[in-house]
């Protein structure tokens, strides 16, 4: 089948896009998919991070013995000071 984009069709390309966009537009077009893909890459190290820092935690709270519920802190109902 031969490489998708070879030197031929990578200036067929170019030179589309050229006719297109025009020289000035370009630039401007490869800046916005520049940011695009760092916030892309930066979206997606947040969630790796947490989903590990999530992991750690279970770990660390399975080696412990304790876990980060808040069910043994819920009361029965509201306490009445009797003074």
């Amino acid at each position: 089948m031969g490489d998708l984009f070879s030197g031929p069709h990578l200036i067929l390309i170019v030179l589309i896009l050229l006719l297109l966009f025009g020289g000035k537009k370009i630039p401007e077009l490869m800046r916005g998919l520049g940011r695009g893909i760092r916030e892309f890459k930066d979206a997606k190290d947040n969630v790796t991070r947490e989903i590990e820092d999530h992991i750690r935690d279970d770990n660390r709270a399975r080696t412990t013995g304790t876990t980060n519920t808040q069910s043994s802190q819920v009361s029965s109902g509201p306490s009445v000071d009797k003074n």
